[in-house]
């Protein structure tokens, strides 16, 4: 009769616990994130997120879903830091140096002559800035960082050969190293967001722009440009970022879906595709008629590097400024993008 009894209140403790479980999955709320980027939905990025919501979805069994909203359709590309910050939309993709001043320490990764490539570039500089990030983005959950692959100079009339030629120049520059670059050597700069280039350049408000090389037919600044710098001269850097309340609402189980896809590996997935995509633009322009793509001789690549010296000085000392040892941070850096393989 005992045991009877045992066995009874066993198998009721084991229904009550199954009931329980049920009823807590039940409760599990259902989200519905909105994913933020300011590029056209043809753009390589595109894919990345959907893939990216996709894989999300899957791990957290369908309670975390996705939409994707390419082209500043939820605001503009400046304000996507601060739309994630403020729950505008969930998981935004930022360029830090569209603010210049205000993420002094991840602006390492746009220093001229530094990076060589994307893929292992993006890889280096997400498991470096991962020590930093909660440092400089605390308004927000870090997700992942990458860069694009190198960037140069695209001009309408005039070939840009040596630092010099950029004396009273006008140019829209990637992000704010760039600008400070451009400044430092007699150019004004022309603000604007990537899909506003080609009008600018169009209308004569800009006479050249630091882009990657996929992206100038993409924008249509092929359009627009005729010279075209050959040389891996800068990259730009990204990151996607997660809004902190809604992060914070998930259940355990979904919270660890978005860490499993906020990884160094994610970087690499993140940024394969478009580096490829950018890579591929060089022979696309150069098989464009009208274009002119040109290379630096030993010289000239020498009076650049030269003229890019102050920018690292100036790198160090915004670092210092918020209490960071730029020394041993750029060592860091640079020691990840050996491992990589990404060393300029």
């Amino acid at each position: 009769m005992k045991s009877r009894i045992a066995a009874c209140a066993s198998a009721l403790a084991v229904a009550g616990l199954l009931g329980a479980s049920g009823v807590a999955l039940a409760q599990e709320k259902t989200f519905e994130l909105k994913l933020s980027h300011w590029v056209p939905p043809s753009h390589p990025l595109q894919k990345a997120l959907e893939d990216w919501g996709a894989d999300v979805e899957k791990e957290s069994g369908g309670t975390i879903k996705y939409k994707v909203y390419p082209a500043q359709q939820l605001g503009k590309a400046f304000d996507h830091y601060d739309m994630a910050r403020d729950g505008i939309a969930d998981l935004t993709y930022i360029n830090p140096g569209y603010q210049p001043g205000r993420f002094p320490i991840i602006a390492a990764g746009e220093l001229p002559f530094l990076i060589a490539n994307a893929k292992g570039g993006s890889q280096a500089l997400d498991a470096w800035y991962r020590k930093y990030a909660d440092k400089e983005m605390k308004d927000v959950k870090f997700c992942l960082a990458f860069v694009h692959d190198p960037g140069t100079f695209h001009s309408k009339s005039k070939k840009i050969v040596l630092p010099t030629d950029i004396k009273g120049m006008k140019i829209r520059p990637a992000h704010a190293t760039m600008a400070e670059w451009v400044k430092q050597l007699g150019g004004t700069n022309v603000q604007s967001s990537a899909p506003e280039v080609r009008d600018i350049l169009d209308k004569g408000v800009a006479d050249a722009v630091t882009f990657p090389w996929g992206s100038v037919p993409l924008f249509g600044i092929d359009k627009v440009t005729k010279y075209h710098m050959d040389v891996p001269l800068y990259t730009t850097t990204f990151a996607f970022v997660f809004n902190k309340n809604t992060y914070n609402q998930m259940s355990a189980k979904q919270k660890k879906a978005i860490d499993d896809h906020c990884t160094n590996e994610w970087a690499a997935r993140v940024a394969g595709p478009w580096a490829d995509f950018e890579h591929a633009g060089i022979a696309k322009i150069k098989a464009e008629p009208g274009q002119e793509v040109y290379e630096l001789t030993p010289d000239q690549l020498a009076a650049w590097k030269k003229s890019a010296e102050p920018l690292h000085q100036a790198w160090a000392a915004g670092v210092k400024k918020v209490g960071v040892d730029p020394d041993a941070a750029m060592k860091e850096l640079q020691a990840d993008l050996v491992k990589y393989k990404s060393a300029y």
